[in-house]
């Protein structure tokens, strides 16, 4: 599969066709099954303070947690283009912290562009980073990093007023040489009237169809948690389902002594007394990741 570049994108914005598919992953199994799907852009999000580490939202993630699962996701994403959240705080005081934070995630976590919230005030942070040569992806909308500010993860641009803010700053951003833009948790046609606005392309969560692209969590679109259902969201399979089914098989296995059988089990190489002889090193079957470790 031909490697997802920016230029790629850009083409994809000018063509039309196909629609960008990006998916949230935050580790390498997944990030290899995505991209062996096909998926064209992996967004390392800072959600995974939510999806992997239990929190009311996105507020605590570190800059170091980013770095850490975006090089995990990095070594799983061979044809997808990696994207990688900057978190909250670490743009937050100026462009030259801003710059310093999206180097940090390219060197030490192998992302090719990154991500940050934010409209009209975060113009000069996008200049400055795409001025070090890094491709910035924008986000405006509903701005999970600015939850307590909006009062929760609540729909945004509703009303003339409103509507106009946020196409101002898609356009704010689009201008300051950003690649793509993130549309989340806004109206369809306010989505459709940025998307033909604007240059890049634009990426929808919770935006309707009109978008040049779609993104969804992994685990959210698999079906993970049962509990999460926005209105927003597709579930393409049941995951929960499947885990709770299949680790429910094994217990009862565990429990009935059949698991594990006799192909589940390693035989020792005998020698001509009939005593177990051990297997030179070179010889051993490999564990794959090392056993239970």
């Amino acid at each position: 599969m031909q490697k997802i570049t920016i230029p790629v994108l850009a083409k994809r914005k000018q063509s039309g066709q196909p629609r960008i598919a990006m998916v949230t992953a935050y580790d390498f199994t997944m990030a290899r099954m995505v991209d062996a799907a096909g998926v064209d852009i992996i967004l390392v999000g800072d959600s995974l303070g939510m999806v992997v580490q239990g929190l009311p939202n996105t507020l605590e993630v570190t800059l170091e947690q980013m770095a850490y699962h975006t090089r995990c996701v990095s070594r799983g994403a061979g044809h997808a283009h990696v994207v990688a959240d900057m978190p909250f705080g670490s743009y937050h005081l100026s462009p030259t912290q801003a710059v310093q934070s999206a180097i940090h995630l390219v060197k030490e976590g192998g992302a090719e562009s990154v991500k940050l919230e934010g409209g009209q005030e975060r113009v000069a942070d996008v200049r400055a980073i795409v001025n070090a040569q890094i491709p910035v992806m924008g986000h405006v909308g509903l701005t999970p990093q600015s939850v307590h500010r909006i009062g929760g993860f609540k729909v945004q641009g509703r009303g003339s007023a409103a509507a106009d803010k946020v196409f101002d700053d898609a356009v704010a951003i689009a201008e300051a040489g950003a690649f793509a833009l993130v549309l989340e948790g806004i109206p369809a046609d306010l989505a459709k009237r940025i998307t033909a606005a604007i240059d890049i392309p634009t990426i929808g969560i919770g935006a309707g169809p009109h978008c040049d692209g779609q993104v969804l969590v992994c685990t959210d679109l698999l079906g993970a948690d049962p509990d999460f259902t926005p209105k927003f969201l597709k579930k393409y399979a049941d995951l929960h389902g499947l885990v709770q089914q299949a680790v429910g098989s094994y217990i009862d296995e565990v429990r009935a002594g059949t698991f594990p059988g006799p192909q589940h089990s390693f035989k020792g190489k005998r020698s001509k007394n009939g005593v177990a002889a051990v297997k030179p090193m070179a010889e051993v079957t490999p564990l794959y990741g090392g056993g239970a470790g």
